[in-house]
């Protein structure tokens, strides 16, 4: 996130907890964990997003199979308050602040063979099986905490524009997990990496133009975020952060270059970061991608499509192999996504 000269980031071990949501009608809470078992090639994300000035959360359960499949699951369940991240049959608990956290899932998942079809989730749900899953995962930092709340120096927030920004706090760390998956009569025992963040503030998902988000873990000692975001008035993001030797050294410039399918789906990426201390040329492959969309409607009857590809990328960077997410949002223009040759 860009601040101005005056603004300042602020985070406190209370923040891993509920906020007290604003008066704005798109204010949003949410927490993402994801996580990938490289031995047994099985992984997954996991998102709540509590919209409680809308009367709703947005639940996701995203996991990726061995054999290529999917299997899903998004909500929209009914909520009151905003003091819990529980709805859908998912809950998130924070054990420790900063160092222990849980994710628990009781429900279904749709088991989509063919992950594209998602892109029209009506067809999909209609002709694809339900079965039964739940998800028993613990979570531990492997890092420093990235990011905050910006507030002026004497404390008071700095407000953002409710129809510009995706939040207004925001913080990531790198993270390990162990826990236990079940997907009808199939189960795994997981022990792998992952990334973890918590947002809250006013969130459109319309208000960003596009963005490249890479969230990638090779060992508890060697990690790295890319962030290569446009919002839409000719500014540019760029950041993240590397974890080496226990400490974050923050990405000053970035590059993110990417090979489409006939779908526009990402299939390779070659990204290159830099920091104050080295720079890190990366490459991607997708090994499995399931697109996702979301759809709201102007005031003035304007039909607004924002597209996120969600893909399980294999990543390798100085002669390591990892793995993470490869997340691209766009909005959709005509039919394409407005970041494609970007």
């Amino acid at each position: 996130m860009e601040l101005p000269a005056d603004i300042r980031l602020k985070l406190d071990t209370w923040d891993e907890y509920m906020h007290p949501p604003t008066a704005a009608v798109n204010y949003n809470e949410s927490m993402y964990f994801n996580l990938y078992d490289a031995g047994q090639g099985v992984g997954g994300w996991f998102r709540l997003g509590n919209r409680v000035n809308e009367g709703y959360a947005e639940m996701t359960n995203c996991l990726y199979l061995p054999d290529g499949s999917v299997a899903f699951m998004y909500h929209r369940p009914h909520i009151s308050h905003n003091e819990a991240f529980d709805a859908g049959g998912m809950r998130f608990s924070v054990v420790e602040p900063f160092k222990r956290l849980s994710v628990q899932y009781r429900g279904d998942v749709l088991l989509l063979k063919n992950p594209g079809e998602m892109i029209d989730p009506g067809r999909a749900f209609k002709n694809n099986p339900k079965l039964p899953c739940t998800v028993d995962i613990h979570y531990h930092g492997v890092s420093p905490l990235y990011g905050g709340e910006p507030v002026h120096a004497d404390g008071s927030p700095w407000l953002e524009n409710p129809n510009t920004g995706l939040y207004v706090g925001h913080y990531e760390q790198h993270i390990a997990g162990q826990g236990v998956i079940r997907v009808g009569e199939q189960e795994w025992h997981l022990k792998g990496l992952g990334l973890r963040d918590h947002s809250w503030g006013p969130r459109y998902w319309q208000n960003v133009h596009f963005y490249r988000w890479l969230p990638m873990n090779f060992s508890e000692d060697f990690a790295i975020m890319v962030l290569n975001k446009s919002l839409g008035d000719g500014g540019r993001i760029v950041g993240g952060m590397v974890l080496n030797e226990g400490r974050y050294d923050l990405i000053r410039a970035a590059t993110v270059e990417t090979e489409w399918d006939a779908n526009y789906y990402q299939t390779r990426l070659r990204a290159w970061a830099k920091t104050d201390r080295a720079e890190y040329h990366i490459e991607g492959r997708v090994l499995s991608l399931i697109p996702l969309r979301n759809r709201r409607t102007l005031e003035d009857g304007t039909e607004l499509m924002t597209r996120i590809t969600e893909g399980m990328t294999e990543y390798r960077c100085n002669g390591l192999v990892g793995y993470g997410l490869s997340e691209y949002l766009d909005q959709i223009v005509d039919g394409k996504p407005v970041g494609i040759g970007a």
